[in-house]
């Protein structure tokens, strides 16, 4: 796909890399429009290609009584006011087929949680809504295995479609990150690098997924480094008190020093 595909994006002419980034859920609008704003401001100042993300709700969590969301219409509203408001696209998760319909009523790219990307009727009733589907590689698949689930999209007459890695299981507890895998979706589509789910320590004892914040910069130079399409974070202005993630969250005071530098590697590599 083509980035200028997806609606109201800016600076698609800079040869910046593009970049999805927002809170892992919608938690109440005055965080999102906070977080909107302080990421707006950096993306325009570094004409950067930007997405609002923020998932409406968070349907595979570890242990029942963790939050799931703030109702799923609320959210979803709270999304549209962000891209209304700012004049950005947003992405959101979906887990369901009835999500898809639902959610591309109010957001300009669906994406497939890697847990469910080999789910076909999920893919195909994203797909057929029309709207930009990001597919999250499953942290069991390998990279080549990602050609068949963009070419369920495809095959749905919707070439807008985009993969992006999110890291690899290594043992029960820890994820890594291959960077081979990188060119080798990008035959096949459009690939993004999510920085902070591929520093996530999941399974742990407490029912409470760990992170490695400390290596965001790490894995984010490197993945811009080896040529990716787009960058993926999540971000908050609390993360020791968000309400999902947030022990692998960049916190949003460290923004704008991490994509400074990101730009900065970006018109080196460009030169080659």
């Amino acid at each position: 796909m083509n980035i200028q595909d997806i609606p109201q994006i800016k600076h698609t002419d800079s040869g910046n890399f593009f970049l999805l980034a927002g809170p892992c859920a919608i938690e109440s609008e005055e965080m999102a429009m906070r977080i909107a704003e302080k990421l707006i401001g950096i993306t325009d100042k570094l004409e950067i290609p930007y997405v609002f993300k923020g998932s409406f709700k968070k349907a595979n969590r570890s242990k029942i009584d963790s939050f799931s969301g703030i109702g799923d219409e609320k959210a979803l509203k709270i999304l549209r006011k962000v891209s209304e408001t700012f004049g950005v696209p947003t992405v959101t998760d979906i887990h369901t087929n009835e999500d898809a319909e639902m959610a591309a009523q109010y957001v300009d790219v669906l994406q497939i949680p890697a847990f469910l990307v080999r789910q076909t009727d999920l893919v195909v009733a994203a797909a057929n809504t029309g709207r930009v589907v990001n597919l999250k590689k499953g942290q069991f698949m390998s990279p080549e295995s990602m050609k068949h689930a963009v070419q369920k999209v495809l095959d749905c007459n919707n070439g807008n479609v985009m993969v992006t890695d999110r890291g690899t299981m290594f043992g029960y507890q820890d994820m890594i990150v291959d960077f081979r895998g990188i060119p080798t979706m990008q035959q096949h589509a459009t690939t993004v690098l999510d920085v902070t789910h591929s520093l996530q320590q999941p399974n742990q004892t407490a029912g409470v997924t760990g992170g490695r914040p400390d290596m965001i910069e790490t894995i984010a130079k490197a993945g811009i480094a080896v040529g990716v399409d787009g960058i993926f974070i999540e971000t908050h202005f609390d993360p020791a008190n968000a309400k999902s993630d947030g022990a692998n969250m960049l916190h949003l005071d460290y923004f704008e020093a991490l994509m400074t530098k990101l730009v900065a590697i970006r018109k080196t590599v460009n030169t080659f």
